[in-house]
């Protein structure tokens, strides 16, 4: 597991430099043919995993597609996309099924000599009732109406308390680690494109996703090539989509 530098002293970068990094992002459909550097794909990874998460339980799994003769298999999955002929893809996965061993990673990789007895506590009692949803989901049935009953008398942490729920907290946390691996690919000069636009059955076969993983990407990866972006940028007025209370 890398080991990564803690200061509580907060790291600025500058709001222009930010800005600018995040505006020259542009989901880019033509490559060349150029590899991308192991070394670079590290690096993004790595800060790719540094993205918040709930509870810091990381349900994320990533698979990097580098062989010519698995993208090539790719591409039809793809539905024969020009972005899925970049010279690297990576299958972002959000992973509901993995808490389990999260909650003994978080002790077992805790980076103080002594693991505060809150964090056994918490890792050990209270992340297992609340993610474990049980056989068919039959537990979390029975927390449902567990924390209605409670709800009634102060606020609570209402989910996830389904498989359905499960799924969507370890989406949401991967998704933010998408984020980070975009921007990360970015900074180093290597476009992105974050494909949806697959055949998850198919996709399955040919890279051997648990089956309880999600895709909830295929991330295409590479120097920008001619023509890379389709159309100018567009965003909605802010004023449609945010409310000032």
């Amino acid at each position: 597991m890398t080991s990564f530098p803690q200061d509580d002293a907060v790291a600025h970068a500058s709001p222009a430099a930010l800005r600018a990094l995040i505006e020259s992002r542009r989901a880019v459909r033509r490559f060349t043919s150029e590899a991308v550097p192991e070394a670079v794909i590290r690096d993004c990874l790595e800060l790719a995993v540094l993205a918040p998460n709930s509870c810091n339980l990381q349900p994320w799994s990533f698979q990097v597609i580098r062989d010519p003769a698995l993208l090539a298999h790719l591409h039809p999955v793809c539905m024969s996309q020009n972005a899925a002929k970049a010279p690297l893809i990576i299958a972002v996965l959000a992973r509901p099924d993995t808490w389990r061993q999260a909650c003994r990673n978080i002790v077992d990789y805790w980076p103080e000599a002594e693991v505060p007895l809150r964090i056994r506590s918490f890792y050990a009692k209270t992340a297992p009732f609340q993610y474990n949803q049980g056989p068919l989901g039959l537990f979390g049935l029975f927390k449902r109406q567990l924390v209605r009953l409670a709800a009634l008398r102060k606020p609570l942490m209402r989910k996830p308390n389904s498989k359905a729920d499960m799924r969507i907290w370890a989406v949401k946390s991967t998704a933010l680690a998408a984020e980070n691996l975009m921007l990360a690919f970015q900074s180093h000069g290597f476009a992105t494109c974050p494909m949806e636009g697959f055949d998850e059955v198919r996709l399955r076969k040919v890279l051997d996703i648990p089956r309880q993983a999600i895709p909830i990407m295929l991330l295409a990866v590479g120097r920008q090539g001619e023509k890379g972006v389709y159309n100018p940028r567009l965003r909605f007025p802010l004023e449609q989509q945010v409310t000032w209370l």
